[in-house]
């Protein structure tokens, strides 16, 4: 039986509970035409999507404090992404339109964060987050939950999802005792024709395995995250036998069928694709979590033979998916007729004035909390060349953590075992400047939540670590030109999965084939020993398997701490004063091919 959404939202969970709302035809006040289609019987509606918001509001950067830009010269935000959304509901009438998200909302710029733990929602009287605020004035109609929105904890997403005018959907996101949903997992919306029968249309939201492991301090014993395909399996069904005419899945999960995990789950984490082909009764997929632009991807479902379509849009804000959904009355019933999909480029247009005023004020503060002076720097650094070359900047990020596992651990019993740190290149365009340093320039250099954990690995098992790591780099000849722009990514990895090590000495050969890279590791001069015991400083999100690198995950544990390792890299330059990288920086690792190095 539907429940009204705040009483949904006052259990953390309820068995078979959806959220029925009332869809934007249903709602009272003057609206464009209602569509009719293109005869009797017919009805077109469009439903707009956009994904990986990840705390953009405004198209600004904070960590260069300056409009966003890129290569491409995207913009991002809601307040770019409103004024898409204003044009296509006067285009096809508000009471003809939805608009939903697929997730990862409530992390990923400073604006986020200060809501999250600078001046948090969840204090007595704490503000209302940006992003409710934002997305409540759009008129957001359904979001489903991204992995991302469990970074801060359950109690930051639980209040949230209290600020929020439209459910947070997680059909798969289940309470651990219960086994019932912990969240909303659908909702319900009447789209009013002018034919006098309403188009009801179902929107599943379905959230990403990974969260088991990239947030296990936060869920585990708490909720269970099972697969995509099997809880799509169970309610799409039951949303046809309560009425929905249209089923759309908004799923937190990529398309490829990859996952970054590999078996450490039973699980696929980029299953979108899977459940279109696998699951029966799904019209439309809005698709996250992989940061790709997919306009538009038909699927035939294995059974049915009918074709589904996804659609992904750009990161941040950048694009918005349309859905065009043109359904026919027959039997009895409305049926989907024909599904298109396509993204519209939020760079066309201006800022919803409406949204950057009404969020001026947090706009503002955060400009203010991000450009306080921490330090000074003798030397500029940056992260151009982090990808294929050992930089200062990221040694410091690996000089700090090793510092502080070497404090925390000293006099204990594993005090006297050698530390390493792992390190990566999150961004290719941060830098610390040559003088004043500030927040932004840290946060830039680490925008990730990660926290810092201390675990034991063997000689062995660290060049087993850097094997898998140097799979990174695309295999290049000892003769064949080296292009710095095309050496790195190979098979799609990814910059954040391309791990230096800090504390050992060795060469990647990128002649060589995958798992056979590595050459002469060594340890203060010396080859390491395989049997020799080190502690590897790692980020939790490393450590709890994120990116599937061999060993770390089950590796002992000694050590763990809950601040992020942003703070931890503010707190050392404010403690410092000044930041001089002759006193960490070292070329530890280098690219070679037949034992000549590339650069």
């Amino acid at each position: 039986m539907p429940l009204d959404r705040r009483s949904f939202l006052g259990s953390s969970a309820a068995a078979g509970a959806g959220v029925a709302l009332v869809g934007p035809a249903a709602s009272a006040g003057a609206a464009p035409a209602a569509r009719p289609g293109k005869g009797p019987g017919r009805y077109s509606f469009t439903v707009m999507g956009t994904t990986d918001l990840h705390g953009n509001v405004f198209n600004w950067d904070y960590f260069t404090d300056r409009e966003f830009d890129d290569k491409n010269h995207n913009d991002v935000g809601l307040a770019k992404v409103s004024t898409l959304v204003s044009r296509v509901r006067a285009e096809k009438g508000r009471r003809n339109t939805l608009l939903i998200d697929a997730g990862d909302t409530i992390q990923g710029t400073q604006l986020a964060y200060y809501y999250a733990k600078v001046d948090p929602i969840t204090a007595a009287r704490g503000p209302v987050h940006p992003m409710a605020r934002a997305m409540n004035a759009i008129g957001y109609n359904a979001a489903a939950l991204g992995n991302h929105e469990f970074n801060y904890g359950i109690p930051v997403l639980r209040k949230f999802q209290e600020q929020c005018d439209f459910p947070l959907l997680g059909a798969n996101a289940l309470d651990a005792k219960s086994q019932r949903p912990a969240f909303p997992p659908y909702s319900m919306h009447r789209l009013r024709t002018p034919h006098g029968r309403d188009v009801r249309v179902a929107v599943l939201g379905l959230t990403n395995p990974g969260i088991a492991i990239w947030d296990k301090a936060h869920v585990q014993g708490k909720m269970t995250f099972p697969g995509l395909e099997e809880q799509a399996a169970k309610w799409v069904p039951r949303l046809r036998s309560m009425g929905a005419d249209v089923v759309i899945v908004s799923a937190h999960s990529g398309s490829s069928g990859t996952s970054s995990y590999g078996d450490q789950l039973p699980y696929v984490e980029n299953a979108a694709a899977l459940v279109a082909r696998q699951v029966p009764g799904i019209d439309a997929i809005l698709v996250g979590h992989a940061h790709t632009e997919i306009p538009e991807y038909v699927v035939e479902n294995e059974a049915t033979g009918r074709k589904v379509v996804l659609s992904e849009p750009l990161k941040w804000g950048q694009r918005l998916t349309l859905f065009d959904f043109d359904v026919v009355w027959s039997k009895g019933r409305w049926r989907v007729e024909k599904v298109g999909a396509k993204v519209l480029n939020s760079n066309a247009v201006a800022e919803d004035e409406r949204i950057t005023r009404l969020l001026a004020g947090e706009h503002r503060k955060v400009v203010a909390y991000v450009n306080q002076v921490i330090g000074t720097s003798k030397a500029a650094m940056s992260t151009a060349e982090g990808p294929y070359k050992d930089v200062p900047i990221i040694d410091l990020i690996s000089h700090v953590q090793a510092e502080t596992v070497r404090v925390a651990l000293a006099g204990g019993a594993y005090g006297k075992l050698p530390v390493v740190s792992q390190a990566s290149c999150f961004s290719r365009t941060a830098g610390i400047p040559a003088g004043e340093v500030t927040i932004r320039d840290a946060a830039g250099l680490y925008p990730f939540e990660n926290t810092l954990e201390a675990r034991v690995l063997t000689g062995a098992q660290l060049k087993d670590y850097l094997e898998f790591s140097a799979r990174y780099y695309v295999r290049t000849a000892p003769d064949a030109p080296v292009d710095p722009a095309g050496l790195t990514n190979a098979d799609g990895v990814p910059d954040y999965n391309y791990d230096a090590l800090y504390g050992v000495a060795y060469d990647v050969d990128i002649a060589q084939p995958v798992g056979s890279r590595i050459v002469g590791l060594r340890f203060e001069g010396k080859p390491v020993d395989p049997a020799a015991e080190f502690v590897l400083a790692v980020n939790n999100y490393r450590a709890s398997g994120g990116g599937n690198f061999p060993h770390v995950a089950r590796a002992r544990q000694v050590w763990a701490h809950s601040d992020e390792i942003r703070n931890t890299i503010i707190a050392w330059v404010k403690a410092k004063g000044t930041v001089d990288p002759a006193e960490f920086a070292r070329v530890d690792w280098r690219l070679t091919r037949a034992g000549i190095p590339v650069f």
